[in-house]
């Protein structure tokens, strides 16, 4: 059985967008004539997600009001957060309005077309706690990549530089709610810096690789690509 519910991390800031998208979270950026969520909640709505948990941070009530004031091919909560709390805090937040115990977790900013049913498969086929959608990418030096052995076990996660080839986070995740509690994690904290690196070093972390359509909005650049994109191949 795979989950239907997904934490969406929609509290970013955008300050890299600033200059093309004012005074609004990234996750509210205009593409043709929808936000940004729009095709990030119908992604999920065609992956099997009927639940999705929105993270809430920086100009929370634009969301919300655009929610409201839409329907929406799926049922959404909300979690704002009182002050920023992390890429990891944000998380742990959400996980109060989670309803089962296994949950996808996806960036707000981020549209990348993973079968979450296949993904679903590759985590429990590899008894993980935690699993992530990795994507290959050619010629880059914005991302720091990620090293797989054989098995698919996630072995570090290094700096950004240049790479002629490589695999980056691509920001899906897979886990449980009662592992995450588990940790008894601070408030404030960072994913990446407090589960991610510790479990790959204990070879505890999985990494599924998805050479699918994978988009990350934060800079003008890569927003314009999504401009091009998403509002003809939803």
């Amino acid at each position: 059985m795979m989950t239907t519910e997904c934490i969406v991390l929609a509290g970013g800031l955008g300050t890299r967008l600033r200059s093309v998208v004012a005074d609004k979270p990234k996750c509210m950026a205009p593409i043709g004539s929808q936000p940004f969520l729009y095709y990030l909640l119908h992604y999920l709505h065609k992956q099997g997600i009927t639940h999705a948990i929105l993270s809430l941070g920086y100009k929370s009530e634009q969301v919300i009001e655009w929610c409201e004031q839409n329907e929406l091919p799926l049922r959404v909560s909300f979690t704002v957060e009182p002050e920023p709390l992390g890429t990891g805090g944000g998380i742990v937040y959400a996980l109060s309005k989670v309803e089962n115990d296994a949950v996808f977790i996806v960036n707000g900013d981020t549209y990348f077309d993973v079968d979450l049913a296949g993904f679903n498969a590759f985590h429990q086929q590899h008894g993980s706690q935690l699993s992530l959608a990795l994507k290959p990418m050619q010629r880059f030096d914005r991302y720091g990549t990620v090293t797989l052995n054989n098995n698919s076990g996630i072995t570090a996660f290094r700096e950004k530089q240049f790479m002629e080839s490589g695999l980056i986070n691509g920001g899906i995740y897979l886990t449980a709610a009662s592992y995450l509690k588990g940790l008894h994690l601070p408030e404030k904290f960072s994913f990446e810096k407090e589960v991610l690196e510790p479990m790959a070093a204990n070879g505890q972390l999985y990494g599924f690789v998805s050479n699918t359509y994978f988009i990350d909005i934060g800079i003008p650049e890569d927003y314009e690509a999504a401009s091009n994109y998403l509002p003809y191949n939803l």
